[in-house]
Formats: C-alpha cells, structure tokens, sequence
C-alpha cells in the first residue's frame, strides 16, 4: 500500500509567508509614496540623455542672451562711437524679457517630456510591475527636471546681471520727464510733492497732460500724486539699471515662472498622455490668451482674467523688470508680448491663490492620472 503523496504548497500564498531561517524579515519601507534619490536620478539622467530636448533648452535660455550680448559686447568694443555699452536698461529689460518668455515655453516642453517619455517609449508598464509606487515615480520627476532648468536659468540671468553692471553706462542723477524736464531721481511720494510745490512751471509740463501741476499748486492745494508718482518711478526704472537687490529679486521671478511652467506641463502631460498637444496649448497660453488678458479690461469677466496664472505672475512682477517695448501696456518682445497690467490689479491674497493653485492644482491632476492609468 502506497502513502499518500505530500499536499503540493500553494504557489500564492493568501497571508504573509513564513520567514526563512537565516533571514530576518524586512518591514515595510515608511514613505514608499516618496521618490529614493536613485529613482530621481536616473530619471534626471533620461531627460539629460535626450539631446534633442537638451538643444532646444540651451537654445531657449542660454544662447539668446550669449548672442545679445555678445554682439553688443563686440559692436562697442570695434565701434564705440557709434554703438554704446552692453549694460544699458533697454538691454536688461528686453533680455530679461525674453528670457521670461521663453523659459516659460522651454519649461512646458521639459515638463511635457518628462511627463510623456515613460509612455511614448513603452516602459511606463515595466516600471509599473517592479512594484515602484506610481506617485513616487510623478514626484521624481519634479526635482529632476528643475536641476535641468534652474541651472540654466540662473547661468542665463546672471550673464546678464554681469555684462549689465560691469559694462553699464554712467547711471544718470535725474528722471527725464516729458518735454525733458530733468526731476532729481530716488524721491518718495512726498520729496515729489515737495519738488513740484518748489517748481510749479516745470512740474505742470513734466507731467502733461493734466497732472498734479495743472491747477495753483499751494503747499494745502496739493493733488493726489498717485498716478503721477507711478509715472515718475516707471520712467526712473526704465532709465536706470536695477540695482543688485532688485537684480536678485528679478531672478527668483525668473526662477517661479520656470518653475509653474514646468509643474503645470508635468501636469498636463501627465493628463493627456500626448506631449505634441500639451506643449501647443502651453506655448498658446503663454504667447495669445496671457497677453489679451492682461491688456484688457473684459466686461463682466475682470475676476475671470484674474485666474490666468499669467496674470498673477505679470503683478507680481518685480518694480524694476520693466517690461520691453511695445505698444499700450504690457507691451513685450515677442508677439505682443507680456508685462505690466493693463487691467486693475488683484488683491494680494487672490494674487498668491492663483500662483499657489496652479501649482497644486496640475500637480495633483498630474498624479492622479498617473496613478490611475491603465498600464
């Protein structure tokens, strides 16, 4: 009589299977949701390994202002009278303007890309099945993609912030004003009062049409100054070069865009699954919906324009990042172009809302998609 053969072991075990001798049970990791400095660079290590993508970033931020300046640098030195200095405020201006538009436009595609590269490659299910959470692999893609973007940003600024302070032109003692009229420059609201009860016939044409001048001006008949003393300090930026705390002020501006459009095309990416398409409407927000909100007034829909994030970041543009020139207000360097409000400002707590919500925002939409695609 034959024994019974042995009951053959299941091969999925429904509990937690015994453990062996010699080996020491490992518990569950704390923070598995949160990327491993591995996981964030070998994913820093994909995107620097496309070339394409790190062309068109050196391309978008580095080599503008290299070519700008570099121009301006060989123009003055083989013909200084005819071409003045490289560090000249219009030059500071439209650089940085520049910059500010395309790194929005560069930071949109990086995002796109990263959000994208695992799908359009196939390997989105492979990284699925190792058992890797899905949000810690959104969230690694955060800081690698912001070490591709910040450095080049913050190389980018401060060759300009150099050429603009070491090969500036004398900066001038006064404003000029309308119908030249010189107006000693650093005054408060009311050193200008002062100024203008003391030289009433060159404040009423200093400040045409209308004005603070345009009526007696006694010392108890003053005007409100306000509008007057925002012309005043918009000519003094335009005609002086900001000095270095206003620079650094200018650059964490510069760092914030890059930054919201980097999170807000990770998101979208993530979203659509397509970079091509996420790309496009990004480059349309920043170039054509963000301008026309910006300029003008729409009835019934002020608080509607407000939510552009756009918008938010155009107010909470530092004082001396003087917008380039062009037309009416806001007026830019490219295709109409981004900069001071042509509608009335928000309040400041709204003004974070909409920075601080559209960063958290995409990015939880973003995660949300990826954890939730099918594989």
């Amino acid at each position: 009589m034959t024994s019974p053969a042995p009951a053959a072991e299941p091969l999925l075990s429904e509990g937690p299977s015994p453990a062996r001798p010699g080996r020491t049970p490992v518990p569950r990791r704390l923070g598995a949701s949160m990327p491993t400095w591995g996981l964030i660079a070998a994913k820093h290590l994909e995107l620097r390994k496309r070339r394409g993508l790190m062309v068109v970033v050196a391309v978008m931020t580095v080599a503008p202002t290299v070519l700008i300046l570099g121009l301006r640098l060989a123009f003055h030195l083989f013909d200084p009278a005819s071409y003045g200095p490289a560090g000249t405020p219009s030059v500071f201006a439209a650089t940085a303007n520049l910059m500010a538009e395309f790194g929005f436009i560069v930071a949109a595609v990086v995002g796109a890309a990263a959000a994208t590269t695992d799908l359009n490659d196939g390997v989105f299910r492979y990284l699925v099945i190792t058992g890797r959470s899905r949000l810690a692999l959104y969230l690694a893609r955060i800081p690698a993609g912001l070490a591709i973007l910040v450095p080049a940003v913050a190389l980018a600024f401060t060759m300009l912030c150099l050429v603009t302070s070491y090969e500036a032109v004398p900066q001038p003692t006064s404003v000029s004003m309308n119908n030249n009229i010189s107006i000693p420059s650093h005054l408060g609201q009311a050193q200008l009062q002062t100024w203008v009860v003391q030289h009433p016939g060159q404040a009423k044409q200093a400040f045409l049409p209308g004005g603070p001048a345009s009526g007696p001006i006694q010392p108890g008949n003053i005007r409100d100054f306000a509008t007057d003393y925002a012309n005043y300090t918009s000519a003094e930026d335009a005609q002086f070069n900001p000095p270095p705390n206003e620079m650094f002020k200018i650059g964490l501006w510069l760092e914030l865009e890059v930054g919201i459009g980097f999170l807000v095309g990770l998101g979208l990416g993530s979203l659509t699954g397509q970079r091509t398409l996420s790309t496009i409407l990004l480059i349309g927000l920043e170039i054509i919906v963000t301008p026309i909100l910006a300029r003008t007034a729409i009835p019934y829909f002020l608080d509607g324009q407000r939510l552009d994030v756009g918008v938010a970041m155009d107010q909470l543009r530092p004082a001396g990042f003087a917008p380039a020139g062009g037309g009416g207000p806001g007026g830019g360097l490219l295709f109409g172009g981004r900069g001071a409000l042509g509608i009335p400002p928000m309040p400041t707590w709204a003004m974070i809302s909409v920075i601080v919500g559209w960063i958290v925002v995409w990015s939880a939409v973003g995660a949300w998609r990826m954890m939730t695609r099918d594989t």
